[in-house]
């Protein structure tokens, strides 16, 4: 059984029902998933899992949230992530999501495989949390 952790940050609950619609996902695939808020969650939630999904809003210029996720990611920097599989998700209100590719970028730099993202403007629709379901899964396989 594949064991998965889901770590992110919400600001309005967009990105809390992203991540519950992974968790969901995951589950069904029959995954040991653990689900936590960044300030719940420890380096071992990361080293011990076999994928991942990080979330966060798109905040300050396109960014991932700053105050608690970007440093909680940076003490990966220099771990041997071992191209372990991650998958991304966010929403964002004012911008076009611009944040998404920073923040592949920022994960392909820590050594982390990207193997899938979604970014929502604002709540998610049916549509995208079907494909966040799926990327639930996709992380099981």
């Amino acid at each position: 059984m594949k064991k998965i952790s889901i770590i992110y940050s919400s600001q309005s609950g967009n990105v809390e029902v992203l991540a519950n619609e992974i968790y969901e996902g995951a589950k069904e695939a029959g995954a040991d998933v653990t689900i936590k808020l960044v300030h719940e969650a420890s380096k071992e939630d990361v080293l011990s899992a076999d994928a991942l999904a990080f979330g966060s809003p798109s905040k300050n210029n396109n960014n991932i949230d700053q105050e608690d996720l970007a440093p909680f990611l940076k003490q990966f920097e220099l771990t041997l992530n071992e191209n372990k599989p991650v998958v991304l998700f966010g929403s964002y209100g004012w911008d076009n999501g611009e944040f998404m590719e920073k923040f592949k970028d920022l994960m392909n730099d820590y050594s982390f495989k990207v193997i899938g993202d979604i970014a929502v403007n604002e709540a998610p629709s049916k549509e995208e949390l079907k494909k966040s379901r799926e990327l639930g899964k996709l992380l099981a396989k």
